[in-house]
């Protein structure tokens, strides 16, 4: 199907790992013209390598101007901005113990790009009809314990997500929100590397998942993520679409015989 996305122009935050890089990578196939920001600079260049026509914004989106600045430098590069996908972030297991300091630079960390990149690319979007998808995660839903930061950034994404919808319709930019669970990405691989026994937790984990008892992929995130931005899902805002083979909302007792 082509979802006629075309020399379209897309900014993908934290784009040079993981389900970002997933993303860049299948919208260049897609035709789309691409631009990624990250503070992996060793991972973003290699990704350029990959796509030469591409553009990669070097810095910290922590940083409210760097996330100016990348919005600024893609315009510049790619003449336009259609579509933005809000995806940078890491769980960074800021529990509920921590001081309010380090609770704040979770949020920081992972809820500031999103508004600051959406700020900065609104009048671009709105020129263009354009498009946000943004990143949650199914700890928004289920909580996980001990990463009060992280997963009150996602909960936030996710009414964010409903708000802005509101707020950009009358303008004709529509607002999503992709949310995954148990991803196959190089993060949650060296989190299995570091356990005692990796095949056994990678193992533990996938039997929770009830569609094929594995991780989802990155590439079907991606998928999910491009459709969304896409005119194929023109009449659709303000939604939230689990990718997660049914890991959030299907009744444990599915994968009680392969729980731990």
């Amino acid at each position: 199907m082509d979802l006629g996305l075309k020399d379209r122009v897309l900014l993908v935050s934290g784009g040079a790992r993981g389900i970002g890089a997933a993303t860049v990578r299948m919208a260049a196939a897609e035709g789309m013209r691409v631009a990624w920001a990250d503070r992996d600079d060793e991972a973003g260049r290699a990704l350029l390598a990959e796509i030469p026509d591409g553009c990669f914004i070097e810095g910290d989106l922590s940083d409210d101007a760097v996330c100016a600045h990348a919005i600024a430098t893609t315009v510049k590069s790619l003449g336009r901005l259609d579509v933005l996908v809000n995806n940078a972030g890491v769980n960074d297991s800021v529990p509920l113990t921590a001081p309010p300091a380090e609770f704040l630079a979770s949020l920081r960390r992972n809820l500031l790009p999103a508004f600051a990149l959406t700020h900065g690319a609104r009048p671009h979007l709105v020129a263009a009809h354009g498009a946000i998808v943004n990143l949650s995660s199914k700890v928004a839903t289920t909580g996980q314990g001990r990463t009060s930061g992280y997963a009150a950034s996602k909960g936030a994404i996710e009414g964010l997500t409903r708000e802005w919808a509101l707020a950009l319709a009358p303008e004709g930019v529509r607002v999503n929100c992709v949310i995954p669970a148990e991803c196959d990405t190089d993060q949650y691989r060296r989190w299995f590397a570091s356990q005692p026994d990796p095949v056994l937790a990678r193992s533990r984990v996938e039997s929770l998942v009830p569609l094929g008892r594995r991780l989802t992929t990155a590439d079907e995130m991606a998928s999910a993520i491009l459709w969304l931005a896409s005119p194929r899902a023109g009449h659709i805002t303000g939604q939230f679409l689990f990718v997660d083979g049914g890991y959030t909302h299907l009744d444990r007792a599915a994968s009680s015989a392969h729980a731990w």
